[in-house]
């Protein structure tokens, strides 16, 4: 493994940001990243730039999170329920009560991993069997763990744990590592560690000689270089599908890392470099709005953000990212 950066449980004494506005800032940065990527999700750069030159904002007429944000909601829920409890069980138990078991919306579950561990599991089979197909390896379970660091704030292992458990019912191997290594890079973000600390943590909580943990070495390495130079490093030329877990983190964290944690260009960097430009994206946004908490994003990204339409899980419906915050981070009586 990689040497663990020691990661303060509490905000560093003079930070000004508290627990609250780290949380907020890290879900609805995911959603404004998801919302400002959709559009430019499976593009290359050259296609993102004829089409509209460098995207700089919103490009869509109702800008709106996908199944990135309405995942995260879920996974945001289960942990209001059960909290470090948490077991294979029980998020098993919450797919069937959430999505399976009921109608989907028209995005029918969304990504290839979320529809084969629907098919699993609508066959009767359990974790961690249910995340036996083609796309384990995907960023399915990335894209929905910023909820586990902003929970295990400061605890960097605890909120890799508690995403691996998320992941045993849809994801293995490296799709597990992605979503464990965003989880654990919100939790170092949560309690004040600069950007290298961040880095550092979720490098910790990988396997060193892992495709996760070589992707991410390549991208904040390229990161001083700019974007072109981390996707560079990261993406797979010709593979048809930008859903990979090693390179979609890889990109996000590169483009987190590029920023210094600068909110608008951790951003901005993630979705003018294309691929799965929604998850990489929110996870950037996730990571940066942890980091700088919800004031540092742009107040026009923000107020764009509506409670979730329920356009992949129906269920999710009607529930706000800042809502899910609140719950994740209950204030401590005075």
């Amino acid at each position: 493994m990689a040497p663990t950066a020691r990661i303060p449980s509490v905000p560093a004494p003079g930070d000004a940001l508290g627990r609250r506005e780290r949380a907020r800032g890290a879900l609805l940065g995911l959603a404004v990243g998801d919302a400002l990527g959709a559009p430019a999700e499976n593009m290359k750069p050259s296609e993102i730039r004829a089409r509209w030159g460098r995207i700089t904002g919103y490009v869509a007429e109702r800008p709106a999170g996908t199944d990135d944000t309405e995942y995260a909601i879920f996974s945001g829920l289960l942990l209001a329920r059960h909290g470090s409890a948490l077991t294979p069980a029980h998020v098993e138990a919450a797919w069937h009560e959430w999505i399976a078991d009921r109608a989907e919306g028209p995005f029918r579950g969304a990504g290839f991993s979320e529809r084969g561990t629907l098919e699993n599991l609508r066959r009767g089979l359990a974790a961690p069997v249910s995340a036996q197909h083609r796309h384990a390896w995907s960023d399915g379970l990335a894209m929905r763990a910023a909820p586990y660091g902003v929970f295990a704030a400061g605890r960097p292992d605890e909120a890799a744990r508690l995403a691996a458990v998320d992941g045993s019912v849809s994801h293995d191997g490296e799709g597990i590592y992605g979503g464990q290594a965003v989880a654990a890079g919100v939790a170092a973000a949560m309690a004040g560690a600069p950007v290298v600390a961040v880095v550092a943590s979720a490098l910790a909580v990988v396997p060193d000689d892992s495709w996760t943990a070589r992707s991410l070495r390549r991208a904040v390495t390229a990161a001083h270089l700019g974007e072109r130079a981390v996707r560079a490093a990261v993406v797979i030329g010709g593979y048809p599908w930008t859903d990979l877990a090693p390179e979609a983190v890889a990109l996000a964290f590169g483009a987190y890392a590029a920023a210094d944690g600068d909110f608008e260009q951790a951003v901005l960097t993630a979705v003018n470099m294309g691929r799965d430009a929604d998850t990489t994206a929110a996870v950037a946004g996730a990571l940066a709005g942890a980091t700088r908490g919800a004031a540092a994003i742009p107040p026009a990204w923000s107020s764009a953000i509506t409670p979730a339409r329920g356009t992949c899980l129906p269920a999710m419906a009607g529930h706000h990212v800042l809502d899910i915050a609140d719950l994740l981070t209950p204030e401590t009586p005075a």
